[in-house]
């Protein structure tokens, strides 16, 4: 099978179930978004030596990204027959990274520029990323209701990949560039 097939001349693309719909539809958008944040990870664990601590960590968040993309592909009436479901504690899973990591390097208080080494700027890029996301997500919400593991799972992405890029920059020695003092904390 040919990696093109012309289907989407025209502006319209296939969905879980069959059905064709724009290629600006809000659940096209949204999973252009999940994409585009996969392919932000993969460059972060193609920057990491093979031995890094977060290789197995960041394959597990691809994978179920991927398993995130095809449940948001699936109109609500349809999810019964999607076999591909996102485990129930993927938001869990990230948290227990973000604690982990943050009780090494202690919580910020300061915006942060973003920047500092490729893995740290390349974890805030899969951040804003997770974020977009998490806002294409919600449009898409509010019309066809996602599963809520969707949803908590990506929100925790961003917080997740703002503490990788700050432990990065830790563990290299390299100060954070700060911006300002986050307003609750003055």
């Amino acid at each position: 099978m040919k990696i093109y097939t012309k289907g989407g001349d025209k502006g319209r693309t296939g969905i879980f179930g069959g059905e064709r719909v724009d290629k600006d539809d809000i659940r096209i958008e949204a999973n252009g978004c999940l994409d585009e944040l996969n392919s932000t990870i993969g460059v972060v664990r193609s920057l990491l030596p093979e031995s890094h601590e977060w290789h197995s960590f960041l394959f597990t968040i691809q994978v179920e990204l991927m398993v995130a993309m095809s449940e948001v592909a699936t109109p609500s009436a349809l999810r019964d027959k999607n076999p591909n479901k996102i485990k129930e504690d993927m938001d869990l899973y990230c948290e227990k990274e973000i604690d982990r990591i943050t009780a090494a390097i202690s919580e910020s208080e300061y915006f942060i520029l973003p920047g500092g080494t490729p893995v740290s700027a390349h974890c805030q890029l899969a951040r804003t990323v997770a974020r977009r996301a998490e806002r294409r997500l919600w449009t898409l919400h509010k019309q066809d209701p996602l599963p809520e593991t969707v949803l908590r799972f990506i929100n925790r992405l961003s917080d997740l990949f703002f503490t990788m890029a700050r432990y990065d920059m830790y563990v290299n020695g390299s100060a954070e560039e700060r911006w300002k003092l986050f307003l609750y904390k003055r």
